[in-house]
């Protein structure tokens, strides 16, 4: 994305000023052989929080669960199940927790482990600094104009902290090297190629205008179900799939490749096996490697909800909700020119960044 005409601002300039809470997909069942809890954290990776948790609780932080990462350098909201027999006693355990930053908001039974993808979304309250009033005005009129739909792109989180994860990946898919041992650095890798084939076909689509519409062949999700279906080749049929799109009920869905991904028809699957061409792949490639990673379908577009827009001195406080998968980053990205700061406790360091540092993501 082209941002030299874009605003500058400063960027988590203070844990305080990127604020995420995690929407659940379901409530707790009140009972069972796990113990869901929802806390909030502040200057700690969640993987650091579950440690705690577990450590207080006496039980395994490998059998934890967690619907996914949370920033560090922010104050985020999320649940997570651990396994405690249910005739352990777990508040006194929970009332020694000696965490700081780590804050326990509810603990309730559940019969289940959490597992990635097990929310609705984020809301999201983040500050953007060093605004001058005009320059805010600016922002938020291009987050209004995002807030009816923006692409869906993967976040350089994704990517790696030097943004080399694809390649890594590509050079062991391809047999040019070998795999990590690790299993887990695998998936990391592995996801990271599939979400930079979604980014460069979403790209296309972007450049030649179609990623708000649907194509002959696309297959197409439901925003208020979401559900599949494949957009005929021609006719009224087509036609009315994409008035649909028009009026932001439904949107064309990208790759995110693998054994067990549904495929598009006529235009749509043409540019997708080019994408992967492109890089010198197949979709056997992706197949062998089903273990990885099964593949499924992701929307080209996103649609923010409930999106707030408030002055503060010097700066612009901007909230709205994102449904699973989609990254804070990408909508602030396409208003202006992000300068992150990197929090530390003696204080806001110097910016060194124009794009949000390859960190745990948003999502």
């Amino acid at each position: 994305m082209v941002t030299d005409n874009l605003p500058s601002a400063r960027f988590k300039e203070r844990p305080e000023d990127f604020v995420v809470e995690e929407i659940p997909a379901y409530p707790a069942s009140g009972s069972g052989e796990h113990v869901l809890i929802e806390f909030k954290k502040r200057l700690m990776t969640t993987e650091e929080a579950v440690r705690a948790i577990a450590r207080a609780l006496g039980a395994d932080p490998r059998a934890a669960g967690y619907a996914g990462q949370k920033d560090k350098y922010a104050v985020t909201t999320q649940r997570a199940t651990f396994q405690v027999p249910i005739k352990v006693d777990f508040e006194p355990l929970l009332a020694k927790l000696d965490a700081p930053g780590l804050e326990i908001l509810s603990v309730t039974r559940h019969n289940g482990k959490l597992k990635p993808g097990h929310l609705r979304g984020n809301r999201f309250v983040i500050v953007l600094r060093e605004l001058e009033p005009e320059a805010a005005e600016r922002v938020a009129a291009s987050l209004r104009q995002a807030a009816s739909g923006f692409p869906n792109a993967f976040g350089p989180q994704r990517f790696g902290r030097d943004g080399d994860n694809p390649s890594r990946a590509l050079a062991w898919i391809s047999g040019s090297e070998r795999p990590p041992k690790d299993r887990r650095e695998q998936r990391l890798l592995f996801s990271s190629l599939q979400s930079l084939l979604f980014n460069e076909l979403l790209a296309i689509r972007v450049a030649d205008g179609s990623w708000d519409n649907v194509l002959a062949g696309d297959l197409v999700k439901k925003h208020d179900t979401g559900g599949l279906f494949l957009a005929p080749l021609e006719g009224p049929e087509l036609e009315d799939a994409q008035q649909r799109a028009r009026a932001a009920e439904v949107s064309a869905t990208g790759p995110i490749f693998g054994a067990s991904m549904r495929w598009p028809e006529g235009e749509a699957r043409a540019r997708e096996e080019a994408a992967l061409t492109a890089r010198g792949l197949t979709s056997e490639a992706f197949n062998r490697f089903s273990q990885l990673g099964e593949g499924t379908r992701r929307p080209l577009r996103v649609l923010p909800e409930g999106l707030g827009l408030e002055t503060v001195p010097g700066g612009l406080r901007a909230t709205f909700v994102l449904p699973k998968g989609a990254y804070a980053t990408t909508v602030l990205a396409s208003a202006c020119r992000l300068v992150e700061v990197r929090y530390t406790p003696e204080g806001p360091s110097s910016p060194e960044a124009a794009e949000p540092s390859a960190g745990p993501g948003d999502t």
